[in-house]
């Protein structure tokens, strides 16, 4: 098995043994701002923290862990070299988590994680790990033991309840209620609905967020300069909304500048004031965010019809000031109020207009009180905040 925690400080210490911990909560005094919850061991089964190819859950995984860190948890983070991310990384293991690279085709390297996971106090496995899937949502739940919790993180719910609904002997169906919770990164009450009527003990939403320590504001940058950008991989349930939205509008706007960023798009036609950068990391998010006019978010099919779905990319662009141009769907409202902090557009006409219409000075605005928005309400450190308020109750439950 190979251990990528070399040299972060981390790798040296050994697992705490389990505890029970109901009785590791503490009550803040007055004033305090301390973690509710006595630092914990987490152990993490995702597809990648280092790695953002083809892999959309990155920033998440990345700003509720790193948030949990600095709150005083300590998290491992169990990924498979698989589907190509190992070899595209675009971040070294972290300071803030420990993460164990185990294969992609050796079921015996997954059992051994699992028997390391033992000592945490937390296990949680995540939907989408791209390999080991099934072996992993059984094995997870037989972990329990008294003082321990274990969750089934899904980070992508529309598609997975549809799965079920397509499938009634799909296996997870009966492993759902021995989990000690679900958490979704969206799917509002529908959802939630959803996962409680198949079984689930408790189901709660811990929204996408911003990680303002890496996704901030920036000086615009000449390679990124258009009149709106979209950042997106290539995904079924995607393309045709990402046709509507953002192919159309640049067709019929051929005095226009586009931006098209993200995997799969090589041999999408496309007009030609749309130029296609390929995979973006990481590192250019900001730029790409902070020099165009505006910037699109697309949500995907399944996402957009559950509603209640923020996508990463709607809080990276606002951390970095960016004027956010939004398809609709159900429940943005919570996150950026229309029209102050995000433009809404129920459909590629609409995206014409805003762009037709938009200055300068009224992006800069828009932007601006997006990013307000976002550090006031939207940041991974009130996600992890939230995220202990659970754990307490599953504890306590």
């Amino acid at each position: 098995m190979k251990q990528a925690n070399e040299g972060h400080g981390l790798a040296s210490r050994v697992d705490a043994a389990p505890s029970d911990l109901h009785s590791r909560f503490t009550i803040p005094g007055p004033g305090e701002t301390k973690p509710a919850l006595a630092p914990m061991h987490i152990a993490f089964f995702g597809s990648s923290l280092v790695s953002a190819y083809w892999n959309g859950a990155a920033t998440y995984y990345r700003g509720i862990i790193r948030a949990l860190h600095a709150r005083g948890h300590r998290v491992t983070f169990y990924e498979p070299d698989a589907l190509g991310r190992q070899q595209h990384r675009d971040m070294d293991p972290p300071p803030w988590a420990e993460v164990v690279v185990y294969s992609g085709d050796d079921e015996r390297d997954v059992h051994r994680c699992l028997d390391r996971a033992r000592a945490a106090d937390v296990i949680v496995k995540a939907s989408g790990v791209g390999v080991f899937d099934e072996l992993l949502e059984a094995a997870a739940p037989e972990l329990r033991s008294p003082g321990k919790v274990v969750a089934f993180w899904d980070v992508d719910a529309p598609a997975t309840l549809q799965r079920l609904d397509d499938n009634p002997d799909d296996a997870f169906i009966k492993q759902i209620g021995a989990y000690d919770m679900v958490l979704t990164y969206g799917g509002g009450p529908g959802v939630i609905e959803a996962y409680l009527a198949r079984g689930a003990r408790a189901c709660n939403a811990i929204y996408n967020a911003a990680d303002t320590s890496t996704h901030h504001p920036v000086a615009p940058e000449r390679r990124f300069a258009c009149d709106l950008a979209f950042l997106g991989n290539r995904l079924p349930d995607r393309e045709a909304r990402v046709e509507q939205f953002f192919l159309e509008p640049a067709m019929r706007m051929p005095g226009r500048r586009f931006i098209l960023g993200g995997s799969g798009w090589a041999d999408k036609p496309r007009p030609t004031n749309v130029r296609y950068l390929g995979h973006v990391y990481t590192r250019d998010h900001n730029a790409l965010n902070a020099s165009p006019t505006a910037v699109l978010n697309v949500s995907r099919e399944s996402m957009a019809r559950a509603g209640h779905s923020p996508a990463t990319r709607l809080f990276e662009a606002a951390a970095a000031g960016a004027c956010i141009i939004s398809d609709a769907w159900p429940g943005l409202d919570a996150f950026l109020e229309p029209g102050r902090e995000v433009l809404v557009a129920e459909s590629g006409d609409d995206v014409i207009e805003h762009l037709a219409r938009l200055t300068p000075e009224q992006a800069g605005a828009i932007g601006s009180a997006a990013l307000r928005r976002v550090i006031a309400e939207h940041t991974y450190d009130h996600r992890a905040r939230q995220l202990e308020r659970l754990l307490q109750e599953g504890a306590t439950a």
